[in-house]
């Protein structure tokens, strides 16, 4: 039998095979292939890829790569893809979309490995697609998982407290010039975590970001989602000045993220200025009002904003707050408003009365009573969990000759 020659399976006897042509197998394969420099141009793509992207191939050669993603997709290629494959020189399977000629999105399973060809050229990175459109055995994996998961739950347990343990800061940090006061509870007795959360970080001198979120749902999964939002939101906080663009950036990785998951999440700028006083951008994602806690009054800050992780282009805003002495933000998760004490609930006038009477404590003293107020309120078992942030600037200090 001859080389081009293949025994069937049957027995029956042999059949013909054509001898394979290298160049037909690389544009007639059953997975898209294209090639780019270090810098993501392209500078070679199959037939194949072409054919599901309705595309010529002169509309691709010589453009970015990142020219094939959707919005969300570009992101991720910037804040994982791209350091990935720097790092290893490889990745593998990565969900993205890629968008056809027509502007429909293809959902894609991306390997790709830095080359450096034979003749001792430029490197190239070579790119198999694979269409994810029908993802069966993803689907019958998930149900798996789930089941697994399911026949597991004191070990998902286990492992949802050990991701809480990083997504709540182990203290916070100091900042001159204002006090910063936070605290997390969980719901019932603890052993079920959810996905409240709060980070203060600073993203240059006297400019700092303060975020308070509430992701969907309970236990492993909602806490493996919150740290992909807490993450995101302190990467998208070093390109972003904006309070709405950061969000804006983060509802983009959700879609991304193949998840039902969303969240409502309020992100506060929060700069300290020459004079003394705090100027405090805020942004809200679907999230209950911050407060504004004054001697004279506590009231709601009027921002809105649409759930991050819904909708493609979500609606949202920036108000600007003025911090002076004895001022503070008070930032939180509805586990406080929502509070109940048979069919009565606590509310945003009752938190507002909580926070009138503790106005005058420092930061720190106020989370905690608040807290311990709203816990009392509802029998010491919150029925949700907790999570709460108070930005405060301290009462200047009496003039003395």
């Amino acid at each position: 039998m001859t080389d081009s020659q293949s025994s069937r399976s049957d027995g029956v006897g042999p059949v013909l095979v054509p001898d394979d042509d290298a160049e037909d197998l690389y544009e007639r394969a059953p997975c898209g292939y294209l090639s780019t420099t270090r810098t993501g141009t392209i500078v070679r793509v199959n037939q194949t890829l072409l054919e599901w992207l309705g595309a010529e191939r002169e509309d691709l050669l010589g453009k970015p790569f990142t020219d094939l993603l959707s919005a969300g997709g570009r992101i991720y290629h910037e804040t994982h893809y791209r350091p990935m494959l720097s790092l290893h020189g490889t990745v593998r399977e990565i969900a993205l979309d890629f968008v056809r000629r027509d502007a429909t999105r293809l959902p894609v399973l991306v390997n790709s490995r830095v080359v450096v060809p034979s003749d001792g050229g430029e490197e190239v990175i070579r790119t198999s697609v694979l269409d994810a459109t029908h993802r069966r055995e993803y689907e019958q994996e998930l149900l798996r998982a789930r089941r697994r998961a399911e026949e597991s739950e004191a070990r998902s347990a286990e492992l949802a407290r050990t991701l809480q343990s990083s997504l709540i800061p182990p203290g916070l940090p100091t900042i001159e010039g204002v006090e910063l006061g936070a605290t997390y509870r969980p719901a019932g007795d603890g052993a079920q975590v959810g996905g409240d959360f709060y980070d203060v970080f600073e993203t240059e001198r006297h400019d700092w970001i303060v975020v308070v979120g509430d992701v969907r749902g309970k236990g492993a999964r909602a806490a493996t989602i919150t740290a992909l939002v807490r993450y995101s939101i302190r990467a998208a906080a070093i390109r972003q000045q904006r309070p709405c663009d950061i969000l804006a950036d983060l509802n983009a990785v959700l879609l991304r993220h193949e998840t039902e998951r969303f969240c409502t999440v309020v992100c506060c700028r929060v700069r300290v200025e020459d004079d003394g006083t705090v100027r405090v951008t805020i942004a809200s994602g679907g999230h209950p009002p911050a407060v504004l806690v004054g001697p004279e009054q506590a009231e709601a800050v009027d921002v809105a904003g649409t759930l991050i992780g819904v909708v493609e282009e979500p609606s949202l805003t920036d108000v600007e707050v003025r911090l002076g002495p004895g001022e503070g933000l008070f930032c939180y998760t509805d586990g406080l408003t929502e509070a109940r004490r048979g069919r009565s609930m606590l509310g945003v006038e009752g938190l507002l009365d909580l926070l009138f009477t503790h106005r005058a404590l420092p930061a720190d003293e106020l989370t905690d009573a608040v807290v311990d107020d709203v816990m009392a309120y509802q029998g010491s078992r919150p029925r949700d969990d907790i999570a709460a942030v108070h930005i405060r600037v301290p009462t200047a200090p009496p003039h003395t000759t």
